[in-house]
C-alpha cells in the first residue's frame, strides 16, 4: 500500500525538496502541503495522511502545537507526526516527544533517513536522527524532568529492561535482536509489552521514559 504523506513547512523550497524525495519512492506519495501550522492541522484532519512531516517554526501555529493537536496524549485517533527541523534545541525535542511525535529529524539528515523515518512512522515505529539521539534523550534525564517520570503499570521483566535500554540508545529492532541473541519477533513482543506497561504509544516515548527514570544513564 502507498504511504500518504502531508508536508508542512513555511519555506516553499523545503516543501519542494521533500516532495521530490517522497514522490521518488514507489511506496510513498505526497497528498498535501501546508505553509503554516494552522493550515497543516486543517489539512491533516481532512486528508488523514499516514504520516505528517512538520517543521517547528511556522507562522500562525508552530509545529509542536500542531503535533499536540493531532497526536497528543488526549487525541482519540492520533496521526503520526515526524518533526523535521533545522533546530535541535533540547526544549524542542522534549516538546515534540511529549506532544506525541513519532520521530525527530534534522533537515540535513539526508534523503535516505527522511524516507526511513516516514516508513518507520507508518509502521508504528519511530526514528530520531542518529547524530543527536543519545545527547537529546540524555537531556530528558535532568532532575526537573526525571521527577515527572511515571512508574509502569506493571513491573518490567529483566529482558524487557534490556530492550528498553537499547531502545534508549537508538538501536533498531534488528540491532537489539542481534545484541540480545533473540529473534526479531521476540524483540517486537517485548517492545509491545513494554509499551503497554508504560502506556507508551511508540518507541520514542519508551526511550524518553528510560532517560527520565534514569534507567539508560
Amino acid at each position: 500500500m502507498t504511504i500518504r504523506v502531508l508536508i508542512a513547512d513555511d519555506q516553499e523550497m523545503v516543501r519542494t525538496g521533500f516532495r521530490m524525495i517522497i514522490d521518488s519512492q514507489p511506496d510513498l506519495e505526497v497528498v498535501g502541503e501546508a505553509a503554516d501550522g494552522a493550515e497543516a492541522v486543517e489539512l491533516a484532519r481532512r486528508l488523514r495522511p499516514d504520516v505528517c512531516l512538520f517543521d517547528i517554526r511556522m507562522p500562525k501555529m508552530d509545529g509542536l502545537a500542531a503535533t499536540r493537536l493531532l497526536a497528543g496524549p488526549d487525541v482519540a485517533d492520533p496521526l503520526r507526526v515526524v518533526i523535521v527541523t533545522t533546530f535541535d534545541m533540547d526544549e524542542y525535542v522534549y516538546g515534540a516527544l511529549r506532544g506525541g511525535a513519532a520521530g525527530f529529524l534534522l533537515k540535513d539528515s539526508g534523503p535516505a533517513l527522511l524516507v526511513e523515518a516516514v516508513r518507520a512512522a507508518a509502521n508504528g515505529e519511530a526514528l530520531v536522527s542518529p547524530s543527536i539521539t543519545v545527547r537529546l534523550l540524555e537531556n530528558l534525564a535532568k532532575p526537573p524532568v526525571a521527577a515527572a517520570s511515571s512508574p509502569p503499570r506493571e513491573p518490567l521483566t529483566e529482558r524487557e529492561l534490556d530492550v528498553v535500554r537499547l531502545v534508549a540508545r537508538g538501536r533498531t529492532n534488528e540491532e537489539i535482536a542481534a545484541e540480545l541473541f533473540v529473534s526479531l519477533s521476540t524483540v517486537k513482543t517485548h517492545l509491545g509489552s513494554v509499551q503497554r506497561k508504560l502506556s507508551a504509544r511508540n518507541r520514542v516515548e519508551v526511550a524518553a521514559w528510560a532517560w527520565e527514570s534514569g534507567l539508560a544513564r
